[in-house]
């Protein structure tokens, strides 16, 4: 049976500097335990050790120092020295916490450089949004090092990332069905990586590809280092580490007995009628010291319905969902990041990866489903110590639903207030500044808007250019380029047959190639020939 070192993070790390070997549970050790020195402590405290003190390369420093970044969070202080030393790990925070350089930066360090085109590391992440996020991570990390990153994912077309990797590629970044449609058509080699790393795990059980991260790990050599990283360790996740990983150190940079959901994230719940809720969206939405803000709807349809109602009442709003196309959700994610919107409506699906630190308010439009959702939902605001605002409004037929919610994560706010958009108690719990009405004042509409973000063409120059041969064919208001030339011709040779009706087999050339002023009588002499040939094939018949 593989068998696992589990650490948690305390302060007397002095007194016990070695960690013991535990069976993995879900739960890990007891709160109670204090034979394991490790307990998680609050993100970025002025002690943690420098990347540098944990021996990482210098080129590496220097890139994160130019970012802002020197000293450690706690789950990148306690696997930076067991990744960096080559050995598996099973890194287990909750979302906001920094686990990305916690993988990110081992990977870079054991990467060859300069390497021969091949990978050496591959990255798996659940979707689109979080493989560009950490792409961009690792990109800026490695800026001054001799290697290449890829982000390979669906939504756009083979071309431009398949010739990207016959350029050569260091480190892939991808999403799962993206990465092995690559594979099997021989555009990913995959023979050389050394380095694996599976990034919310959790979240790809949650959206069903689990079949293919198996897939993947057996495409790739048995000799490598593999990195596991979740928020949960559900039983699925369990087996998947116990059959692919080689006894891995399982880092829990939490305390066993914490919360689910964040310390610094103040939780507002309101009973709230469907019809009252986009006036106090929008009166939320101008509480004192609001900054970028996320919007969470369940369906596309209302996270677009949303989306579009605050831009009317004069906010800088933007939706991310799936009916989107891949260019349209990254300019989108491109604005907010970029304080061009600061409103962004989101479903739960398209906002996984989403990883922005200076979200200040999350407000959840409609209840989530579950716990596990509401508890994802939050995590985008109280990021990396900072604080943040959760409000959560629930509709009067969804009190059962956040009553299982709060229930199961011990909220204490079963039945929410029944609150109104003119409610004194909403303003005062918020910060919204009395005589705020359903549209933001002209004076405070300073945010350039999601149209002053450029839209980025993800087709190929091919694509479109067989776009546009098609539409040509069907019908003339696709065609605009058409000469006036073309036109005529295509009518004479719709009229020219008999009785007025088209003649599906005559070709276009033979009707245009006739002289304009030829006779009409020489129509009766082209029907009398081909009656002729009828006339004649007949008798040959018997």
């Amino acid at each position: 049976m593989v068998r696992e070192r589990l650490i948690i993070l305390t302060a007397e790390v002095e007194a016990h500097p070695d960690p013991v070997l535990l069976e993995h549970s879900e739960t890990g050790v007891p709160a109670q335990d204090t034979s394991h020195p490790l307990l998680a402590d609050a993100p970025a405290q002025s002690g943690t050790p420098t990347f540098a003190e944990l021996g990482v390369r210098d080129e590496i420093v220097r890139a994160l120092g130019e970012a802002g970044i020197e000293r450690t969070f706690a789950i990148q202080e306690l696997t930076l020295p067991i990744a960096l030393a080559g050995d598996d790990v099973i890194g287990q925070a909750r979302t906001g916490t920094g686990k990305t350089l916690g993988f990110g930066v081992p990977l870079l360090h054991r990467v060859e450089t300069p390497g021969d085109g091949t990978p050496q590391a591959l990255v798996v992440v659940p979707t689109r949004e979080l493989c560009l996020q950490v792409a961009h991570d690792l990109t800026d990390a490695s800026k001054h090092l001799d290697l290449k990153v890829a982000a390979i994912y669906g939504g756009i077309p083979y071309e431009r990332q398949i010739a990207q990797l016959r350029k050569g590629v260091d480190v892939v970044i991808g999403t799962p069905g993206r990465l092995l449609d690559l594979a099997e058509q021989r555009h990913l080699v995959l023979g050389k990586v050394r380095m694996l790393v599976l990034d919310e795990a959790d979240e790809m059980l949650d959206l069903g590809f689990l079949p293919d991260i198996e897939r993947i790990l057996t495409m790739v050599p048995d000799e490598r280092q593999t990195m596991l990283f979740s928020a949960t360790m559900p039983g699925p996740i369990i087996t998947l580490a116990r059959t692919f990983l080689n006894q891995p150190t399982h880092i829990r940079a939490e305390e066993n007995d914490a919360g689910q959901t964040h310390e610094n994230t103040s939780q507002f719940v309101y009973r709230a009628h469907s019809m009252d809720k986009p006036e106090m969206l929008a009166r939320v939405l101008q509480a004192r010291d609001r900054g970028l803000t996320m919007v969470f709807a369940r369906t596309k349809r209302t996270a677009q319905k949303v989306a579009d109602d605050l831009t009317e009442r004069g906010f800088a709003a933007a939706a991310v969902h799936g009916d989107l196309g891949q260019g349209a959700r990254e300019k989108a994610l491109r604005a907010f990041r970029n304080g061009k919107v600061d409103v962004l409506v989101a479903t739960d699906v398209a906002a996984r990866g989403i990883d922005i630190d200076d979200v200040t308010h999350v407000i959840n439009y409609q209840c989530p489903e579950d716990e596990k959702t509401y508890v994802h939902r939050i995590g985008r605001t109280g990021r990396a110590g900072r604080t943040g605002v959760a409000v959560t409004f629930v509709d009067w037929d969804e009190t059962a639903r956040w009553r299982s919610v709060d229930e199961a994560l011990g909220l204490g706010q079963p039945l929410p207030v029944e609150t109104y958009s003119t409610s004194d108690h909403l303003f005062a719990d918020l910060g919204i500044p009395s005589g705020s009405t359903g549209r933001l004042p002209l004076s405070h509409r300073t945010r350039a808007g999601l149209d002053a973000e450029e839209e980025e063409n993800l087709d190929s120059g091919k694509r479109k250019q067989r776009r546009r041969r098609t539409g040509s064919t069907t019908g003339r208001e696709q065609a605009p380029e058409a000469s006036e030339e073309t036109r005529p011709k295509r009518s004479r040779t719709r009229t020219r047959s008999r009785g007025g009706v088209a003649e599906e087999g005559q070709p276009a050339e033979a009707a245009s190639s006739e002289p304009a002023d030829k006779p009409a009588s020489d129509k009766p002499r082209r029907r009398r020939r081909r009656r002729t040939s009828a006339e004649q094939a007949a008798p040959s018949a018997d």
